[in-house]
């Protein structure tokens, strides 16, 4: 069959349009669980090792093409996985932390090189127990009274776990269960009294119970884990009233020798209250026995025998003493009663004999905490001393020998045999940073015998650390010295404070603060003082910073100390010159100075050395490097040497001058001066020039020196008026006063008349007699419009008083008053005067001009 021409024509459109049609690739979606596909609904465990395979990616291109694969995350969002172009293997890059994000938004594409097909999808982070429980608001200390109830609740810790499930629940447990008064409710925190039991202030004032929160476990890296932590809870036992009175150094036995004297003491009975912490009055009393012959003192105890040996009916007596406590509102409270026998005796053959628990000893060893209360008795020393023999002889004293007035013995004197009892005397002075080891001597020695019988045992007593000092730094105040332009997180100062206790209750923790501490941080540990990331230190703006630092343990206990930062200067300003620095006149073979200023605030970087940049011409002038001082060469004498050296043929100069400081690296300014030059010869014809000369730049001293003037003058008139009224006074006339008058003769040569120079402030600049150049604000008359100076110096003609108005006066050049100076104007004609009183007063002019008009000038 053949085919026409339009056949072909639709074969071969038929086959472009087949060719251009390309469909887009696809991912599969293996549901949940799958290892491949398009990451539907995946999650991943917190704990995944970084490096890890943890998903394909898995597609396929309708045309058979090859695919690639694609994964990108939000700019703002950490790129956690990579995934291989490919195959489409997903690899984990960083570390997954379920705490901080729990899921990741990551967008997955494959393209078939024409096609890109993308997806948004959501990878769920599981969690793993890799967070251990942590305790808040520590440390936990509460205050008990010793009669609480068994079972009251005391206090309650709390710890958190970020874990989630079994791995964030926490339980509670006590770490020595068998061996403590409490219980702890596993799940609420609520520490209790145990059932049955009881606190007592006298046995122990402080309990320390360790709490254990454990979480539920769970797995962390394929393994079963179970975190745990630990706090400790103080208890502090508060002392109430519920204890009788306590005899010390029973029992009581005392002697009354043959030689006894009516009124004799016999003995002491010691009671003290059983609560050391409140303790009431104590008053003792006899109840029975005594049957007259003894009597005991109500405050003291002392028992005296009322009788002489002899009338004594009995050889022992059995006497019976009662205490009552009185409380503060003079109300009886508890009682106690202690008997108390009393032999008579007279033999003295016995030394006195410390006994123990065992018998006879002479060395009695105790072990207790540092600082304990004032009056506390050391309960732990079982010591009876005793002397065998009767009456006198068997009496002796108690002292202690060693460290002075820590301890002290009761009872002091005993009568044939007492328990010895120690008791602080100085707590402060139980320091277990000053002594491990305290060791005393027990001396008994007889009192009123011949023989003098004695004994000693030692006493050797182990102290135990608590948390008693305070930390104190190594220094009242630090001093550092730190560069103002040291970067933010440098190093100031390392503070150090010791804490002489033991364990952790030696531990500081570092803080500071203060008005001057902004510009710093310090490290809590290691007391590292460095200034804040942003700080930005200027020595100019504040050279000094003053703060206080805290050290603190973890009682809160703390001391403080001053820290004193000073900033070094660096470099960082130019010099600067002074407005004067533009215009100079200078009188010849007298120096000119120019003057400028450095900003920094520490020498090298605010001294300033001058030189001379560049001069036309050059080598006329030298200048003094430190003072700035300008002079003319040592050649140059005369205006006249001056004058062949100018090029222009006048005694105007323009010189560059540089101010340059001594720091490193270093800075300089140039400034242009302009110099006019005139000589004393011309100033001499001139006396009122000269003095405007000498005082152009201080012309206040100008104003002083006329007005002292004035002053002289009329102190002199009235001392010739007074004295010629007390002279026509005694000749009881008045005589008249002459009066001559004289014709004011011409002005001499050279002579000024300065009419400005009058009592007038507010229109002085208006009377000068002559007026500056208004195009010219150097005051020179070296203008377009005016007649050349001659070529060569010499001294002007004798002026009449009034010069004529055709010929050009001869000038002085005068310095500049501006940098840029205004464009030349036409000058008028000068009114009389000298070129010289012109210039100089065209000057003074100007500084008065400077003032303010408030200030009043009198010459």
């Amino acid at each position: 069959m053949r085919s026409g021409p339009g056949a072909a024509v639709a074969l071969g459109l038929l086959r472009l349009c087949l060719a251009q049609a390309n469909f887009a690739p696809h991912f599969f979606d293996n549901g949940v669980g799958s290892t491949n596909g398009n990451m539907a609904l995946f999650s991943l465990p917190e704990d995944t090792p970084v490096g890890s395979h943890v998903y394909t990616l898995n597609g396929t291109d309708p045309e058979g093409d090859p695919v690639s694969y694609h994964i990108s995350f939000d700019p703002s969002a950490r790129s956690v996985f990579s995934v291989d172009p490919n195959f489409g293997n997903i690899t984990l890059v960083e570390e997954l932390d379920r705490e901080r994000e729990d899921e990741i938004e990551a967008i997955i594409s494959i393209s078939d090189g024409v096609n890109l097909v993308a997806e948004k999808v959501m990878i769920l982070v599981t969690d793993a127990n890799d967070e251990a429980p942590s305790f808040i608001q520590e440390p936990y200390v509460v205050q008990v009274p010793e009669d609480i109830p068994a079972g009251s609740s005391i206090i309650k810790v709390r710890a958190l776990d970020k874990d989630t499930g079994s791995g964030g629940a926490v339980t509670y447990f006590l770490q020595n269960v068998h061996t403590t008064k409490f219980a702890l409710d596993r799940h609420s925190g609520v520490l209790r009294l145990q059932a049955g039991a009881t606190l007592d202030y006298e046995k122990a004032r402080v309990h320390f119970v360790t709490v254990v929160a454990k979480d539920g476990g769970g797995k962390l890296r394929g393994a079963d884990v179970v975190f745990s932590a630990t706090t400790t809870v103080t208890v502090n036992v508060e002392d109430v009233q519920d204890m009788a009175p306590v005899f010390v150094g029973t029992p009581y036995y005392g002697y009354v020798y043959e030689d006894t004297l009516p009124g004799s003491e016999v003995l002491m009975v010691v009671a003290m209250d059983g609560d050391r912490g409140k303790p009431n009055q104590i008053l003792y009393s006899l109840l029975n026995g005594s049957n007259g012959d003894f009597e005991i003192n109500e405050t003291s105890g002392v028992i005296s025998v009322m009788q002489s040996p002899a009338q004594l009916r009995r050889e022992v007596y059995e006497l019976h003493v009662q205490v009552t406590e009185v409380s503060s509102a003079g109300i009886p409270a508890a009682q106690a009663m202690v008997p108390v026998t009393i032999r008579i005796v007279d033999l003295n053959n016995h030394p006195p004999t410390f006994y123990g628990e065992s018998g006879p000893q002479n060395r009695f060893e105790l072990s207790m905490y540092e600082h304990p209360p004032q009056g506390e008795i050391l309960r732990g020393l079982k010591i009876t001393v005793n002397d065998s023999d009767q009456g006198a002889n068997a009496k002796f004293n108690l002292r202690l020998v060693g460290p002075g007035g820590i301890f002290r013995v009761v009872p002091l004197t005993v009568m044939n045999e007492a328990q010895v009892t120690i008791i602080v005397e100085n707590s402060a002075a139980i320091d277990f940073e000053k002594f491990k080891v305290l060791t005393f001597k027990l001396l008994a020695i007889e009192v009123n015998t011949p023989e003098k019988f004695s004994s000693t045992a030692d006493v050797v007593i182990q102290l135990l650390d608590t948390n008693d000092n305070v930390p104190k730094f190594t220094s009242h105040y630090y001093i550092a010295r730190i560069p103002e332009n040291a970067p933010g997180g440098s190093n100031v100062v390392a503070v150090t404070a010791v804490d002489p206790d033991t364990g952790p209750w030696g531990e500081v923790k570092y803080s500071i603060y203060g008005s001057g501490a902004d510009p710093f941080l310090i490290h809590p540990s290691t007391g590292i003082i460095y200034t804040q990331p942003w700080a930005s230190l200027d020595a100019e703006a504040t050279a000094r910073y003053n703060f206080y630092v805290k050290a603190e343990d973890m009682e809160g206990k703390y001391s403080l100390a001053e820290v004193f930062v000073t900033l070094l200067d660096v470099n960082d300003h130019y010099p600067q010159f002074g407005k004067s620095i533009q215009e100079k006149t200078m009188v010849l073979g007298t120096p000119v100075k120019i003057e400028a200023t450095d900003q920094d605030a520490e020498e090298p970087n605010n001294l300033v050395d001058y030189s001379i940049t560049h001069a036309e011409p050059a080598n006329v002038f030298d200048i003094d490097a430190h003072t700035g001082e300008i002079r003319l060469k040592n050649s140059i004498r005369s205006l006249d040497a001056l004058y062949n050296i100018t090029l222009s043929g006048d005694f105007t100069w323009s010189l560059e001058v540089q101010a340059k400081d001594r720091g490193s690296p270093s800075f300089s300014t140039t400034a242009l001066l302009k110099i006019d030059i005139t000589d004393t010869e011309m100033l001499s014809r001139s006396p009122m020039a000269a003095f405007l000369m000498q005082t152009k730049d201080n012309p206040m001293k100008a104003v002083g020196v006329l007005a002292g003037i004035m002053a002289i003058i009329v102190a002199i008139t009235v001392l010739i008026s007074t004295a010629t009224f007390w002279r026509n006074k005694k000749s009881n006339k008045v005589l008249p006063v002459r009066r001559v008058l004289r014709k004011r003769p011409n002005p001499a040569p050279h002579a000024v008349r300065i009419e400005w120079l009058k009592f007038r402030r507010t229109k002085a600049a208006a009377k000068f007699v002559l007026r500056e150049d208004p195009s010219n604000e150097n005051c020179n008359n070296n203008s377009l419009g005016s007649t050349l100076p001659p070529k060569a110096p010499a001294p002007p003609p004798p002026p009449t008083m009034a010069p004529k108005m055709g010929m050009a006066p001869w000038t002085v050049p005068t310095v500049s008053g501006s940098l840029t100076p205004k464009q030349p104007q036409e000058s008028p004609k000068p009114k009389v005067g000298s070129p010289i009183q012109s210039a100089l007063v065209s000057e003074l002019r100007q500084k008065f001009e400077k003032k303010g008009v408030g200030n009043k000038a009198y010459f």
